[in-house]
């Protein structure tokens, strides 16, 4: 019988061991068969160069066409050795597609054997995750129907890998997607959303996701199975896959439309997530972040919703807290969203000190280009409608003049009008430092600060103005006591 020892002449790397493996999938002796094929399958896992030599020495075929006739054991290698070829790349992928594996592997999902259809499903799976194109080679073999119904079976490891081989196939185009639910898949998804497995949990909640993803109608077929409030429950999960993959459920649904998100509100999950965003770190935070950004991006109310469930200074921690560039990026977006609504709205993300927060990111020489320019957006986007100004004061002395303009802008509109605010730009230095300011002649910064020093007398405004503490001096110098 073979055994997997080799011998050092024969490294796994040596294109030898192909040749010398090749034979002995005809071997008389099927164990030998088996093994052979569980030997290849763990050489094409371990690297695309190993699988390419599979692929090159023509060992796909011959696989192929004993998955017809061959024993369950053997069945079983032969779907390791098509995923594990499948995985690495789309060619390797299409390799698989054009010996006839996809059409092997589906005859195989109507096998007896729940271990054959989950060696069949789990290579199905890895050949539809590459691409649309890939994908839809899936679903022409007819595929789909039959994960359907291996969503069905007891066997729970089946299941899982069903679930996840559908995820595969809907996360593509709404169209794909569509072949899933027209199949009834999101009924089965649906009632698995309980089970106490972690890891089938896990692969129900993303194929759900990624039918959510594509269109309105596709999500409210989900919202319509029942999903919620029912998936809440997942937030407590002690599992942060599952916790992370009902949290991107959510996020799908809720960024198609105001009704879709003011449901999800409805159902507590604006503040299940905000909890959510408490009890985790990392990168599982990013859906839920991305969340309430979608959810505060679509109305004044639901951007106050995301305001009353307390998720601006839960988005404040995530902003300080995560070391990772694209997660501070997706802070800074949704702090955006949420602020640019009213004055209310960018007066509450004001309060929380985020605006320095936000500058200081977007001044930062060490941050990403994308980080920088959603930092920006966010603070456009606040400021332009932010009325509280001892929020605005402290950016007049650190805030460069693309942004300082529109901390000005906003205090030429309220000065007018505040005798009190007026007063307090005066004591807190505001003034002074305004004066320091060297604008553009004719610019919009310059018109701003025009408008900023006639709200004073005159004689107040030259006080402040630099070098006129020496005009008092030489005038001191030059008076004649009487």
């Amino acid at each position: 019988m073979l055994t997997m020892s080799m011998s050092p002449h024969l490294q796994p790397t040596n294109p030898g061991v192909m040749t010398l493996l090749r034979p002995l999938l005809l071997d008389s002796v099927p164990n030998v068969q088996q093994t052979a094929a569980l030997a290849l399958g763990r050489l094409a896992n371990h690297s695309d160069d190993l699988a390419e030599a599979v692929v090159q020495g023509d060992i796909l075929p011959q696989l192929v066409h004993s998955l017809a006739s061959q024993n369950r054991f053997y069945k079983k290698a032969a779907a390791f050795v098509l995923r594990a070829v499948a995985k690495h790349s789309p060619g390797l992928a299409l390799a698989v597609v054009a010996c006839g594996g996809v059409d092997a592997l589906v005859l195989s999902l109507e096998e007896f054997d729940p271990g054959v259809k989950e060696a069949a499903a789990w290579a199905l799976g890895y050949v539809a995750r590459h691409n649309e194109q890939l994908s839809q080679c899936v679903v022409e073999a007819g595929a789909v129907p039959l994960l359907v119904l291996c969503l069905q079976e007891p066997e729970m490891a089946l299941k899982r890998i069903s679930a996840s081989a559908l995820s595969d196939i809907a996360k593509h185009t709404t169209e794909l997607a569509h072949s899933v639910v027209d199949n009834g898949a999101i009924a089965h998804l649906a009632q698995m959303i309980l089970n106490p497995d972690a890891k089938l949990k896990r692969h129900v909640l993303s194929a759900l996701s990624q039918i959510s993803k594509h269109s309105v109608g596709l999500a409210e077929l989900v919202v319509e199975a029942e999903v919620f409030p029912a998936a809440l429950a997942c937030l407590r999960d002690p599992d942060d896959y599952v916790r992370k993959n009902v949290t991107t459920l959510m996020r799908e649904v809720v960024k198609h439309t105001p009704e879709l998100a003011q449901f999800i509100v409805n159902c507590g999950g604006m503040a299940a997530v905000v909890d959510y965003l408490g009890d985790s770190s990392g990168n599982v935070r990013l859906p839920g972040i991305m969340m309430l950004g979608y959810v505060a991006a679509h109305t004044e109310n639901l951007a106050m919703a995301v305001i009353v469930a307390k998720g601006v200074p839960q988005l404040a921690l995530c902003l300080s807290e995560e070391r990772e560039d694209h997660m501070r990026a997706a802070a800074a977006w949704a702090l955006g969203q949420i602020g640019r609504h009213t004055p209310e709205h960018a007066r509450a993300v004001a309060a929380a000190s985020l605006l320095p927060a936000l500058l200081q990111l977007y001044l930062d020489a060490n941050s990403s280009e994308d980080l920088q320019v959603k930092c920006k957006k966010a603070l456009k986007s606040v400021l332009q409608k932010c009325t509280h100004l001892p929020a605005l004061e402290p950016l007049l002395y650190e805030a460069p003049s693309n942004i300082l303009k529109h901390v000005l802008c906003q205090f030429s509109k309220v000065l007018p009008h505040d005798s009190k605010a007026r007063r307090l730009f005066v004591t807190s230095g505001g003034l002074k430092k305004m004066q320091e300011m060297d604008a553009e002649p004719g610019s919009a910064m310059q018109e701003y600060i025009m408008v900023i020093n006639n709200c004073y007398p005159e004689e107040i405004v030259r006080f402040y103005s630099p070098g006129y503490s020496e005009v008092l001096l030489e005038r001191a110098e030059k008076f004649l006591p009487g």
